[in-house]
């Protein structure tokens, strides 16, 4: 249903699943990326595109053990890499003309934190006419109670309850749970 009508693919969005964002603490931690590499399994087999999203700022400096890929996770060589500064995956990004080259209007969107880049790229991605769809046992969030946000585990399940209702005119959000995911 997207509002790109000349891109009927999809593609699995792996966003910021880095050594220094995925830390100890994170709600099913383990279980998020046991989950994700389900997805990207199920993507490869279908010949659905990976986009690998990878965060750099002055905490996660390209080149360091944070900046990096957890160890569990495997990029192939062919698979897109969309280095970024910001929240939303979009912005100041090759992301669209990755997604272009594509012929992608649909996302399924995966990873880390939720309450900051996971969130900012869905709202992106529907702004610019994608279908945008959350796999909601497959992101997580550090626990920033100490800054006065809520619980990890209810950042986590107020964003699911919030993005299995989003649409817009000719778009549509959504969550689903990994196995419930076809490519």
């Amino acid at each position: 249903m997207t509002n790109l009508p000349q891109r009927p693919n999809t593609a699995l969005l792996v966003i910021d699943v880095q050594n220094g964002v995925m830390v100890p603490g994170s709600p099913n931690r383990d279980e998020v990326i046991a989950n994700i590499n389900t997805l990207i399994g199920k993507a490869r087999t279908a010949n659905v595109p990976v986009i690998w999203i990878q965060h750099q700022d002055e905490e996660l400096i390209p080149g360091t053990e944070v900046w990096e890929y957890v160890p569990e996770l495997k990029r192939l060589d062919t698979e897109p890499l969309v280095a970024k500064c910001y929240g939303d995956s979009f912005e100041d990004t090759d992301l669209e003309s990755v997604l272009a080259g594509h012929a992608v209007g649909r996302l399924i969107v995966a990873g880390a934190q939720t309450d900051f880049c996971v969130r900012s790229t869905l709202h992106g991605a529907l702004v610019r006419g994608y279908d945008a769809t959350l796999v909601a046992d497959a992101h997580t969030t550090e626990n920033l109670t100490a800054y006065g946000a809520p619980a990890p585990e209810q950042v986590i399940a107020h964003t699911n309850l919030y993005w299995n209702g989003q649409h817009a005119p000719g778009r549509r959000g959504g969550t689903m749970n990994t196995a419930e995911v076809t490519f």
